[in-house]
């Protein structure tokens, strides 16, 4: 871990180095834009070619789309303790996307005009399952359980198999709980290419929606106007914001979670307490100790975790604002927690008081965990509900609202010296 106190030489350094924005490198760039070209000029090919680079798995176009037997398979070999935690989340992400959703409206405005918006689903939009370390079940839901409860009728997953050819049974299910109705085992920038463009075998999307590793979300950055996009999700990132009313056992608990997330991942601790920063390390060191991985834990919170000890709580948070994380833990005395949640504007999602955790919100809480990374939080939100709608205004005028708008518009038309879009109102008045 990477502490900073305020004493140090390097700390103004370190603390400006945390406000990021989400540029690209060249090679990034450049490595996704060949791929897209590919894809473009090579359809299916392109994508069983990539799947043997990249996944080491040899396909071909016939063997894209995962099959009605292996679903079938799936359902039978999953546990039904996995399928009654996805019935759980799904039930939360439907609950909360009926609170977020959008819904038909109309008015009158001041000429008398009837004014309105009305929203409907995408008819067909695409999903993106990552794999890599773990088997990502719970972003299944968090990205095609909103879809469904919107009423997307067509929902394209993109997840990549495994060196077998084979997709976690237990994505499987979560896909198909989340309303799936095609699933294709490709991952990688050449799968939102082919949702982006379409190939032989994949008809093309209206938006994507999703999480990935730089490749994939570069993808998405390239392909905008050919496809719409949710945001920019990139690799996995938690910022803790703690004072000393923070139970240090929790914190640690929360960084290691983490670091589970791999090399990629981002791990930021901000306190305004040295004894609870040693108190952290301390739990650290005894909690990695008795789990799994734990040298690849303590591993990815020496490379990838920067600690701050600041002066206040306000100091704190403007590092929060400043590195729009994806996922703030806040834990700060209850007396200051709403002034503290008010200074806060660029966080994805806000975990706030002593037993509000990550991981509830990424697997069964209802909000989706799908949200910005790498900065991109001071532009874009996380997935919602109405990111599944397609808006449409609408306008209707009576012959007296026509003419009570006549001479605004004819004054606009004559700055603009558009006489045309004056006269087709103007003559509607005269008939």
């Amino acid at each position: 871990m990477k502490i900073y106190r305020e004493t140090d030489a390097e700390f103004a350094a370190a603390v400006a180095a945390m406000n990021r924005r989400a540029i690209p490198t060249a090679d990034v760039r450049e490595t996704v834009a060949a791929i897209i070209d590919e894809v473009h000029a090579h359809g299916d090919d392109a994508l069983c070619a990539y799947a043997a680079k990249f996944d080491r798995v040899q396909l071909s176009p016939a063997d894209l789309r995962v099959t009605e037997a292996e679903l079938a398979e799936a359902q039978a070999v999953v546990p039904q303790d996995v399928k009654e935690a996805i019935a759980a989340s799904l039930a939360n992400i439907a609950y909360f996307s009926q609170q977020s959703m959008r819904h038909d409206w109309c008015g009158t405005n001041a000429q008398g005009c009837e004014v309105g918006e009305r929203f409907v689903p995408y008819d067909r939009v695409g999903i993106y399952v990552p794999g890599g370390k773990a088997p990502l079940v719970s972003t299944a839901l968090m990205t095609g359980g909103f879809a469904k409860a919107v009423g997307v009728p067509q929902i394209v997953a993109m997840t990549p198999c495994g060196p077998d050819g084979k997709v976690n049974p237990a994505v499987l299910v979560a896909l198909q709980a989340a309303g799936a109705t095609e699933i294709y085992r490709i991952g990688g920038a050449q799968s939102i290419a082919a949702l982006a463009l379409g190939t032989q075998t994949i008809a093309p999307v209206q938006k994507i929606f999703g999480p990935g590793n730089r490749f994939v979300v570069e993808a998405k950055r390239q392909l905008v106007g050919a496809v719409a996009i949710d945001l920019l999700p990139g690799p996995s990132e938690v910022m803790v914001l703690a004072d000393h009313t923070a139970n240090p056992a929790f914190v640690a608990a929360d960084l290691l979670a983490q670091a589970e997330h791999g090399g990629d991942s981002a791990i930021a601790f901000v306190t305004t307490s040295a004894e609870l920063l040693t108190a952290v390390q301390q739990q650290i060191a005894e909690q990695a100790a008795t789990l799994s991985r734990a040298a690849y834990l303590q591993q990815v919170l020496e490379d990838n975790t920067h600690c701050f000890l600041v002066s206040t709580v306000e100091q704190g948070a403007d590092i929060v604002n400043a590195y729009a994380p994806e996922h703030l833990v806040l834990v700060v005395d209850p007396a200051i927690e709403e002034p503290t949640l008010a200074r806060i504007r660029t966080a994805g999602a806000i975990y706030a008081g002593t037993y509000s955790t990550v991981a509830c919100g990424d697997f069964l809480a209802g909000p989706s965990h799908t949200l910005p990374t790498g900065g991109s939080g001071k532009s874009f939100s996380g997935i919602r509900a109405d990111q599944f709608q397609r808006r449409t205004s609408i306008v209707r005028m009576s012959p007296a609202a026509a003419r009570a708008s006549l001479p605004h518009v004819l004054t606009f038309s004559r700055v603009e010296g558009l006489d045309a879009h004056g006269r087709s109102l103007e003559i509607r008045t005269l008939s």
